[in-house]
Formats: structure tokens, sequence, C-alpha cells
């Protein structure tokens, strides 16, 4: 088979149902910045960006007015504080 029959054929996994799911995930969000950064740093650069969450999608900044924490050693730090706030319940679709 040749790499233009392969990128013609279906995929091999089922990649969903095409239902939307709006807002970024969390850990694209804290993938895209360089650690570590403060929380004021966080909201002044991603803050208007819109993250998953399971009641629907919700600003950065919304979110991390509910975090305490002023400095994130490390991504994951973040992640998880983040994820403290909002849970980890499943996120809706439309």
């Amino acid at each position: 088979m040749s790499d233009d029959e392969e990128a013609d054929s279906e995929p091999t996994v089922p990649l969903g149902d095409d239902r939307a799911v709006e807002g970024a995930p969390i850990a694209r969000v804290a993938a895209r910045l360089t650690w570590p950064q403060t929380h004021s740093d966080i909201v002044e650069k991603v803050g208007d960006t819109e993250i998953r969450t399971p009641d629907g999608p919700e600003t950065v900044e919304a979110v991390l007015e509910s975090v305490e924490t002023t400095y994130f050693d490390r991504r994951q730090t973040f992640v998880n504080a983040v994820f403290d706030v909002i849970g980890r319940e499943p996120v809706a679709t439309e």
C-alpha cells in the first residue's frame, strides 16, 4: 500500500461521533506556557482562553479567581489546581 492510499483510508480507531466540545483542554493551555509561572502572569498570557469544564466552557481567569496559589512551580501543579476548582468529571458535549 502506498502512502497516498494510506492517507485516503479510514482510521482503524474510531475518533468519536463528531459532537463538539466547547473550550480547550487545560493540559493544552498549560503546555503552551513555560514553567514556572506566577498567577498574574498566567492571567495576563492566557486569561481569556476558554477551557473545558464539566459545567461548560469558562475562562482561565474566572477559574483562577478560586485558586489561592500565587506561584506554580511546574505545569502539573497548575493543572491540579485548576482541576481542584473545576472538578475531574467528564466534560459535557453539545
